[in-house]
């Protein structure tokens, strides 16, 4: 039995488990892959910036930051005792990136989602003759651009969060929007963009037919656009340009990533468009220094099933008899994106699952020793905190064969909180 059937013997088995890429490369920053280099994500970033005034005069949750959208850089030291309590051994710093209360969406999708729609918008007034990119965007939050926009419908499939990202930013602008949701998502999700004039079809069937039934009614309308979770280079685009960001409040907190000095990413995956983005991102900025890991729910591997078995989006969590129904709605997808996949061939350091229980706990801690609200898909990366130095974690072997064991003291972990600043 090779390496990779007995890891996929063990996610039949619903077993919690890791997965060491053996074909991540060391990649110095400013790197090329697959075509796409660092202006594609300054590209995005800059659009963003474009974007400030608009944002500041049409969402007035990012009037504070003058229309920029970001997180806080949270230290957890509290969640770090009770993990250490429970058998953990983390050195170093310990933070968790708040995306969950991302301004517009309450999630990591705000980055990607809201990026795509931004560029679509941009592209439809500039062709118009109506905006130049050395405006002040302020002018978009106008009846002129909303009857404008009204001509056009954008449309995306989604198990919640996406669909929340793209169809409160597109609607807010003018556009039809349309979300196509699977049964996974949640009610609230479905009331909050209906209450602010979102069109919501609801299927039976999981995110890939959502998505399979919101690409062929966009395709029978010339006017729509649809927002391509499985392949869509404007979502990852989006998502990386959170690793600039965070790179300017580490600085703020003189926090060095080098040689010395590693980064650990933990990283909530479902289709994988955010969690491939950031790492793409980071490993522009901070190269072989930085290391990222996908957390999944044990039910909805999909990205850890099409990377150890090579298949990538040819394969579903289906195929291997798991069903793709967790409690971490946001991360119940059946099979990845074979853009992602093929992006973090040799980007990625490994994937891990994590039970719905474990994760129901970790929700129940962030709130107890930090007060602060999470949905269940955004605790799944404490599934990686938690195993990254015990000794009988296959962890140990990542930072023994990487040279990592005597520099954990001088690490830092981020885990990714991807959702819940929503939640009623």
């Amino acid at each position: 039995m090779s390496i990779a059937d007995g890891i996929i013997k063990d996610l039949e088995e619903r077993k919690e488990t890791l997965w060491l890429n053996p074909g991540r490369e060391h990649v110095a920053p400013r790197f090329e892959r697959n075509g796409y280099k660092f202006v594609h994500m300054k590209a995005a970033q800059s659009r963003f910036m474009r974007f400030m005034p608009y944002f500041a005069s049409a969402f007035p949750e990012t009037e504070a930051r003058k229309g920029i959208i970001e997180s806080d850089l949270i230290p957890i030291p509290g969640m770090r005792e009770w993990l250490n309590g429970k058998g953990a051994n983390i050195g170093g710093q310990v933070f968790l990136k708040d995306d969950a209360h991302l301004p517009i969406a309450g999630s990591v999708k705000a980055r990607g989602g809201i990026h795509e729609v931004l560029k679509i918008a941009e592209t439809l007034a500039q062709r118009a003759g109506m905006l130049w990119p050395t405006e002040n965007y302020s002018k978009i939050d106008s009846d002129e651009f909303r009857e404008f926009y009204s001509q056009y419908t954008i449309q995306v499939g989604s198990t919640g969060n996406l669909g929340i990202s793209i169809g409160r930013t597109a609607a807010r602008l003018g556009f039809r929007a349309i979300v196509h949701m699977s049964s996974d998502a949640k009610q609230w999700k479905k009331d909050l963009l209906r209450s602010e004039g979102v069109i919501v079809r609801e299927y039976a069937g999981d995110y890939s037919q959502a998505v399979a039934n919101g690409r062929k009614e966009s395709e029978a309308d010339p006017n729509s656009f649809f927002i391509d979770d499985e392949n869509s280079e404007d979502l990852f685009f989006g998502y990386a340009t959170a690793a600039m960001r965070v790179s300017v409040q580490l600085v703020k907190r003189s926090i060095p990533v080098d040689a010395r000095h590693p980064l650990f990413l933990y990283l909530p995956c479902g289709v994988g468009g955010a969690p491939g983005g950031i790492t793409y991102g980071f490993k522009q900025l901070f190269g072989s220094n930085v290391h990222c890991f996908f957390a999944e729910p044990v039910e909805a591997p999909c990205m850890l099933v099409g990377m150890a078995s090579g298949q990538h989006e040819k394969i579903s969590v289906q195929d291997i008899g798991l069903t793709g129904h967790t409690v971490a709605d946001g991360l119940a997808v059946g099979r990845p994106s074979g853009f992602v996949c093929n992006m973090m061939e040799s980007l990625v350091s490994g994937v891990f699952t994590v039970s719905d229980e474990r994760m129901l706990e970790y929700q129940s801690k962030i709130s107890e020793t930090e007060g602060i609200r999470l949905e269940p898909s955004a605790c799944a990366g404490f599934g990686g905190l938690s195993e990254i130095e015990r000794t009988d974690s296959l962890f140990v072997k990542y930072l023994e064969e990487n040279g990592l064991s005597d520099l954990m003291s001088d690490a830092t972990h981020i885990v990714w909180a991807t959702g819940g600043g929503l939640m009623p």
